[in-house]
């Protein structure tokens, strides 16, 4: 069983922007992280961007961090990318996520895209629904307990 570490939960008011890591925060069923610009009734409640693919951006000489790249949730230790649509990630002992989405299109080019010349959500952020709330926060252990199929 694949097993990682939440590394900060950030949040903004609107879409596309950087966002602050406040620490921990509610997630909320079916909607997203309480008071993020990015929740609402879709797949895409949640983002999630391992800490990892943000040092493949540091490697290319970026001061980035935790949230520059506008997702939810930071991760360590899970090779996010590569999970299959419809897998379930289990959050402390409360919250169930499942994968919606891998990547995804960027209609526009962001700051960080013109600094470094690429960046990394699009081919490698996750986005999910939540399907079951409670309370994220640092440290957290996220688990994958359930693999959905590559379809």
């Amino acid at each position: 069983m694949q097993q990682g570490t939440i590394v900060a939960v950030c949040t903004s008011p609107g879409k596309g922007e950087r966002k602050k890591d406040v620490g921990s925060a509610m997630l909320v069923e079916k909607f997203g992280l309480e008071g993020d610009g990015h929740g609402g009734d879709w797949h895409r409640q949640v983002s999630l961007l391992a800490l990892e693919s943000i040092d493949k951006m540091r490697a290319a000489g970026l001061d980035v961090g935790p949230g520059d790249f506008a997702e939810n949730l930071t991760t360590r230790g899970i090779e996010l990318y590569s999970l299959p649509i419809g897998t379930r990630l289990q959050i402390g002992s409360t919250v169930l996520l499942e994968v919606t989405q891998i990547g995804k299109i960027c209609h526009t080019r962001c700051a960080i895209f013109y600094q470094a010349g690429d960046c990394v959500m699009p081919k490698e952020g996750i986005f999910a629904r939540v399907l079951k709330g409670g309370l994220v926060k640092r440290d957290d252990c996220i688990l994958v307990v359930e693999t959905g199929s590559a379809e």
